[in-house]
Order: structure tokens, then sequence, then C-alpha cells
């Protein structure tokens, strides 16, 4: 598939982590960010827009989107040392990020190897695991407008809490961000990050089609635990399934649709709601037509 070219009616399975869902009406691969401008501004693509990294926080409807699916992963991936900060595009993944800041000698970037989605997505939803968040390390953003023009923002221009941003010009979306990372070494770094992906393989279902956690862990508690306390292991809608090996993840059997995956999502609040009284707030965002 060409990249800056806007095709019609491509079905979304391939672009996101659980491989369901319908098609968008419109979609395309963008190679950077000013073609990503000139291509709004000129107004090429019909709205609404939605950006997707990864896909790996999403679950797209069996019907589909309307507007535009601007894929930013194959091509908005740049990065770059800029003095002590390094700049990322919003398409590089949150992995490969942090391999390139440990290989270049500075620590803390481990975490981010943990996350299984691009910058862009992170930083909209203040991603994080294992006791950090990619918005403790960002100095400043930017943003693209409805219009289309690139503007840099300072991190005080949003509030920052766990698992959301709030942004004060709604409509921009990220294409890029400067993080600042301390002074390390890379053998230390690089470790670090080895040492999370064996954790991260040995307790997660990573063999199967999923979109991470999928529910956000309420205050003083885990979502995992209260789904594993209520008996839920192993429940299964269709071919949607919650991991036996890791309660917070849905895994995808193989042909399940998306429609099993928001019912099994729905069932799980219902339940845990029903037997703990606390009501689980999905970490995944659902786009799309029903």
């Amino acid at each position: 598939m060409e990249k800056n070219k806007v095709y019609k009616n491509v079905s979304l399975t391939k672009f996101n982590s659980w491989k369901v869902g319908g098609a968008a009406e419109n979609f395309v691969i963008c190679s950077d960010i000013n073609f990503l401008s000139r291509l709004i501004q000129n107004e090429k693509v019909q709205r609404p827009i939605k950006f997707i990294g990864l896909g790996s926080n999403i679950l797209v409807r069996d019907n589909g989107i309307k507007g535009t699916a601007i894929v930013m992963h194959k091509g908005l991936n740049k990065f770059s040392k800029e003095g002590e900060l390094f700049y990322s595009e919003a398409g590089l993944s949150c992995s490969k990020f942090s391999k390139l800041v440990a290989k270049d000698g500075y620590s803390d970037s481990a975490f981010l190897s943990g996350i299984p989605g691009t910058i862009g997505g992170a930083l909209a939803m203040n991603a994080g695991c294992y006791g950090s968040e990619i918005w403790g390390y960002v100095k400043k953003v930017k943003m693209i407008s409805p219009k289309g023009e690139l503007i840099e923002r300072d991190v005080n221009e949003f509030n920052v809490g766990y698992r959301q941003i709030v942004k004060k010009y709604e409509q921009e979306n990220f294409v890029g961000a400067w993080f600042s990372f301390p002074k390390g070494k890379k053998e230390e770094a690089e470790e670090d990050i080895r040492k999370l992906l064996v954790h991260r393989k040995s307790t997660q279902p990573l063999n199967w089609p999923s979109a991470g956690s999928t529910f956000k862990n309420p205050e003083k508690n885990h979502a995992a635990k209260l789904i594993e306390e209520c008996g839920l292991k192993g429940f299964k809608i269709g071919d949607a399934k919650i991991s036996e090996k890791h309660a917070n993840f849905i895994i995808n059997l193989g042909s399940a649709k998306a429609k099993d995956i928001e019912d099994l999502i729905n069932y799980v609040k219902e339940i845990v709601f029903k037997e703990k009284k606390i009501k689980l707030i999905p970490e995944v965002e659902i786009i799309g037509d029903l």
C-alpha cells in the first residue's frame, strides 16, 4: 500500500492489535509531518479524521468508521537528539524509542518498551506501566490543528492524569514530542529493558491478539485482581476471551467480532460492579458505528 495516497473502504483489521473491525471510508498512510499538514490544509481528506498509531489501544466496531483514518506508524517515525532532549514523531513505536534512548546512554526509558503502541498514542492517554508514565518525561509537544497547522505547545497547556490527558485545544492531535531522560549507563539501561521484556512475556498473553490492559486500575486496586476475584478468568463471548494468564487482557482466539469484545467489556463491568461495587473504566477507546 503506497504512502500519501488516499484509499477508499480499507479494512482496519490489519491496523489494530485485536485484529477486528470494519473498514475506514477513507484511509491514508502519511510519509511525513509536512505532507500530513498539506493534506489537511488542502482539505483532501474527509472529516472526521481519526489518527491511528499501532492500533493497540482501540476497538474498531464491525461497521467501521466514517471519515478518514490516518495511520501514523508507517511514516511518522523520525527520531533525533537535540541537545539533551530526545525528539520523536508520533508514529515511532514506544519500544523502538525506548531502545534508542537506552542506546545513547540514558536511563528510565525501559518502561516504554512495555507499552505496545506508538509515542502519539501514549501521549494521548498518558500511557504507562511498572510505575512510570510517559508524561513524566515530556518537555514539550508538537500538535497539528484541524486546519493542518503545526504548533509547539508547553506541558503546562495540558492537564495530566492517570491514563488521561485534557487538552486546552481539544481538536488538536499529537504529531511529535521532546523528552528528557536522566543520563545513565548504556549497558545498565539496555539490561533494564531486557529484564522488563522477560517479565512482560512471562505475565502477559502476548501470543494472542489483544489491546493490552482493557481497564484502568481503580484507585488503590487492580482491575485484573477484581476480575479474577469475580471468577471471570477464561470467560468467553464468541471468540473473545478473558485471558487466563492476565485477567485484564481480553484476547481474540481467532475469529472474534468487535461486538464480541465490546459485549465482553460490558459484561465484565456489570459483574465487577455487582459483586465489588467498583466501576471499571475501559482503558481502550471504542471507535466506529454500531
